[in-house]
């Protein structure tokens, strides 16, 4: 019985001590096991949790960089930068729902109707997390009665912004451009291209005109700041500071004052006109009419503005420089003349019956000088423009000689200049017209076609901005520059100025007693030829072509425009260099449904002269700007184009 008991102690005590064992060792693997991650998190991941801990910590803020400035030849601002207080409510970390947090806001700050349709606007087109402005450039008085009221509006704050502002307003719109708002489409464009680091803080971005071809020099390099925070999230002292670098100035080669005057000489008229310097492809000055004003698009466009440009049946959003296509008319009819003589064709040595149309099989082609000259040689052709001089001449020369040729002047391509969103025009070709239509009957080419392409109608089609191009060409005696805007960049940092330095595209290899040829033909045009009345009295010799440009067929009737829907009348163009022999500036000029050359788009090219090589605004243009802007169309009835 003992030995059982005693057998029975020891099994119980062995039992026990296997269990301290077992729960040491329990224990101890589990220190171990503390002692192990320990390790790995204090040593092994040392630096890791260092920068996670830092960042609870620490909050690192991008610092907005100063967007450039721009500014004409001569240093007049036309966009800058000011500081102002925004309200601003990020939808996310609201308490209320929207339509209630606007409400009480409206009780201390003034919110309009325009303020919340233009903040819903921007809902629309931007992440709900992010902080939009209800109200732009507050008044010390409604900053400090929103301070006092903050507490009530979680999510709600002020923020000192620059804002962009463009003092001329419309003058230069479509040249210029506008900033906005950074949308999704911007941010995949930016993510692309590797830019959405720099881009931190950042709310709007360049979105036409020079701001936005020119975005990457304008907007800089963000800085940040690592400021120190608390639980609370609330910042207690800035610990290090990277400063921005502010955008770079451009100064462009337009002068504003040129430009503010041309837009005036249109008036309410629609249209558009390019001056170039052909000497070097700088861009004088690039007006399309009517314009907008863009700073309505820096704080967000409220829906009725833009409604009110998008629906206007005038296009104020069109740039007609760039993107407008017009048939050119008898301003073709230089390019004609420079392809016939480089080719030595027979018409440009012969005299032709000139009955005032031409026949083609059994189409009657009328000619715009009812009954004719009687007859034509090629000197005279380009001074009276001559209709059925340049009939025959295509036909003679081909559709395919005329597109080989043309295309070497960039008609029907686009230019190169450093504006976003050009249009490349029509050069019309059987190869074009292949691509163009899609059935056989469509795609062939009639040799019937190529007379109208002749005088500039048919399926030619073309910008103002190549037409002024083309002109410069001929101007600078077959050297072609690219046209440009800009002509400095400035880096603020270091003063740096850095020219954009004119890129001759080629030299054309024509014939200099060619091209003079041409040039006194155009010479004729003003001084005893269809724009001659223009010009009469000019202390300088210009080169010139009046254009008018059919909109609708008339089907064999009669063209009157007095009887014809204003917006279906011809278009008046006119292209012009001066002086001739050693020319400083070309342009290209289109007046929408203004009828002939001579009666609409001469008279303002005659003034852009005057005031460009004189320094000369008559004191009646002055004075009647107005009245000549909104001056009739069949004003000269009986000037042919």
């Amino acid at each position: 019985m003992a030995r059982n008991e005693l057998k029975n102690s020891l099994a119980e005590r062995y039992a026990f001590q296997l269990r301290i064992v077992t729960a040491v060792l329990f224990v101890l693997a589990l220190f171990g096991l503390l002692l192990a991650r320990f390790v790995w998190l204090q040593v092994a991941q040392h630096d890791k949790y260092q920068t996670l801990a830092e960042a609870n910590r620490i909050s690192l803020v991008p610092v907005t960089p100063a967007r450039g400035i721009i500014r004409d030849r001569n240093g007049v601002v036309l966009a800058h930068n000011f500081s102002a207080y925004t309200l601003e409510i990020t939808p996310s970390k609201l308490a209320d729902s929207l339509d209630e947090t606007i409400a009480r806001l409206s009780q201390i700050v003034d919110v309009t109707g325009k303020d919340r349709r233009r903040f819903k606007k921007l809902m629309e087109e931007t992440r709900d997390f992010e902080s939009l402005p209800i109200r732009t450039r507050l008044s010390d008085e409604e900053v400090a009665r929103f301070a006092a009221n903050s507490y009530q509006f979680p999510g709600v704050e002020i923020k000192a912004r620059l804002f962009r502002q463009y003092p001329f307003e419309e003058v230069g719109s479509h040249l210029i451009g506008y900033i906005g708002r950074i949308n999704d489409k911007d941010l995949a464009s930016l993510d692309e291209e590797g830019e959405l680091a720099n881009y931190r803080g950042t709310d709007h971005i360049g979105k036409l005109g020079i701001e936005a071809s020119y975005e990457t020099q304008l907007h800089g390099i963000t800085g940040f700041e690592e400021v120190e925070i608390d639980s609370g999230g609330r910042a207690i002292r800035t610990l290090r500071r990277t400063p921005p670098q502010p955008g770079k100035d451009l100064t462009l080669s337009v002068d504003i004052k040129l430009q503010e005057m041309i837009e005036k000489l249109f008036g309410e008229r629609r249209g558009a006109l390019v001056a170039i310097d052909p000497r070097d492809g700088g861009v004088l000055a690039f007006v399309s009419k009517p314009g907008f004003d863009p700073n309505l698009f820096v704080d967000g466009i409220d829906p009725d503005s833009w409604k009110a440009l998008n629906e206007s049946p005038d296009k104020p959003l069109l740039n007609r420089g760039l993107r407008g296509e017009y048939p050119p008319g008898s301003t073709f009819k230089p390019f004609m003349a420079i392809a016939a003589l480089e080719g030595n064709f027979p018409l440009t040595r012969q005299t032709i019956a000139d009955p005032g149309y031409f026949m083609y099989g059994n189409n009657r082609f009328r000619d715009s000088h009812k009954g004719g000259y009687g007859s034509m040689n090629f000197d005279r052709s380009l001074p009276l423009s001559s209709d059925t001089y340049y009939y025959q001449l295509a036909v003679q020369m081909g559709i395919d000689y005329i597109a080989k040729f043309m295309a070497t002047l960039d008609l029907g391509q686009l230019t190169g200049i450093d504006l976003p969103g050009e249009r490349p025009g029509v050069l019309p070709s059987p190869e074009w017209k292949k691509k163009r239509f899609r059935t056989p009957a469509q795609q062939k080419w009639y040799s019937g076609e190529t007379v109208s392409i002749g005088i500039g109608q048919g399926y030619n089609s073309y910008t103002p901005l190549q037409m002024a191009h083309g002109i410069a060409t001929i101007a600078n005696r077959g050297v072609m520059y690219r046209p440009h805007v800009v002509a400095t960049v400035i880096d603020k940092t270091n003063g740096k100025q850095t020219r954009i330095e004119p890129q001759p595209e080629r030299t054309l290899t024509w014939k200099p007693e060619n091209i003079e040829r041409v040039v006194r033909g155009m010479v004729g045009v003003t001084q005893f030829g269809t724009g001659a009345r223009i010009f009469a009295g000019a202390p300088y010799v210009a080169a010139g072509k009046t254009g008018t440009a059919q909109v609708y067929s008339l089907r064999g009737g009669k063209y009157n425009a007095k009887s014809i829907n204003e917006r279906l009348r011809d278009h008046s163009w006119f292209v012009a260099f001066a002086p001739a022999d050693k020319p400083t500036i070309a342009l290209a000029v289109i007046v929408e449904n203004g009828g002939f050359g001579a009666a609409a788009a001469a008279p303002i090219a005659r003034q852009v002269l005057d005031y460009y090589l004189l320094g000369k605004l008559p004191a009646a243009l002055a004075a009647n700007a107005s009245a000549v802007a909104s001056a009739p169309v069949a004003a000269q009835e009986d000037i042919s184009d």
